[in-house]
């Protein structure tokens, strides 16, 4: 059974994502789900490469041209 340790949701347009932080027998875990009209997706990244994965998000947020960070 996975542990929650911290757990977030944002609403983006019609589109709804939940990013929970869990811990099981085999390590600690981010686990990012996306839930479109019902339908959901998910990845799941093991947490010593949640510093690699936002480092990807930040440089991925700031080659966005429209200048607009709402948007990114």
């Amino acid at each position: 059974m996975d542990k929650e340790l911290a757990s977030e949701k944002i609403q983006v347009e019609r589109k709804q994502f939940f990013f929970d932080l869990k811990e099981n027998p085999r390590g600690r875990f981010l686990r990012i789900t996306e839930d479109v009209g019902g339908r959901r997706d998910a990845i799941i990244i093991p947490a010593p490469g949640l510093k690699l994965f936002r480092d990807s998000l930040d440089r991925v947020i700031a080659a966005n041209t429209n200048g607009d960070e709402d948007s990114a």
